[in-house]
């Protein structure tokens, strides 16, 4: 028998939650709700939790400080729920640390694909905890191990969301080719590209941010303009 997953839902909307916990079931999810912002963080952080499910408009938090709080503490998959059609909601979500979003008209089936999609990424950071070597990938003063899923630069520690993880080790790995946009979606998040999706766009420019990176003068993360991205190696 396989492994029930846990998810939260945190959304004020009681009959959607419903929907969810019920389609969900039978694909081997147990869902447990929270409708308010302060409630959902509590029990968000205290863990336990294969994901969450987070809405934008919540009652005594909003869902962005949910989020915001929800990333000092731990770096769980967070799926977020937005108007339809609202993009600034979606890039403010990405940029803030969320993994994947949906719009709230969402379809059952296009649920379930992105919740497995945010599942498998921190089920394969699990396992490559012990089944890769303990090797680095570095450029310059940059250290990623996969093995140990972590991940510093000039020795401190780079608090990373798993896709950020993903695609900057993605991008390691490939050093000094470049990514297009379309086989990182595709590597790390499994979802079906679109010309228009800016989610990659985003994350990257988490990443320089982290990195300490000058997009018009990158040390390492290049854009190469209607293509994608390349890490390249300061010390070379």
């Amino acid at each position: 028998m396989s492994e029930v997953r846990k998810i939260l839902v945190i959304d004020d909307d009681r009959k959607l939650c419903g929907l969810i916990r019920d389609y969900l079931k039978p694909h081997g999810f147990e869902v447990a709700a929270r409708h308010t912002g302060p409630e959902g963080l509590e029990e968000a952080a205290a863990g336990g939790y294969e994901a969450v499910i987070l809405d934008v408009m919540l009652p005594g938090l909003d869902g962005f400080e949910v989020l915001k709080q929800l990333r000092q503490r731990c770096a769980m998959p967070v799926l977020m729920l937005t108007a339809m059609g609202d993009e600034a909601d979606r890039i403010v979500g990405l940029e803030m640390g969320a993994d994947d979003y949906l719009p709230k008209t969402f379809s059952t089936r296009e649920l379930l694909a992105r919740l497995r999609a945010v599942t498998r990424r921190k089920q394969a950071v699990q396992e490559t905890k012990t089944g890769l070597p303990d090797e680095d990938l570095v450029a310059g003063g940059l250290c990623v191990n996969e093995g140990t899923h972590s991940a510093t630069m000039e020795g401190e520690d780079l608090e990373l969301t798993p896709l950020e993880f993903a695609i900057l080790a993605s991008l390691l790995r490939g050093k000094g080719r470049v990514k297009t946009r379309e086989q990182l979606i595709d590597e790390v998040s499994q979802r079906k590209f679109d010309i228009f999706d800016r989610s990659i766009d985003v994350h990257i420019s988490a990443l320089r941010k982290k990195l300490g990176d000058d997009p018009k003068s990158p040390r390492f993360i290049r854009t190469v303009r209607a293509v994608g991205y390349q890490l390249v190696d300061p010390g070379r």
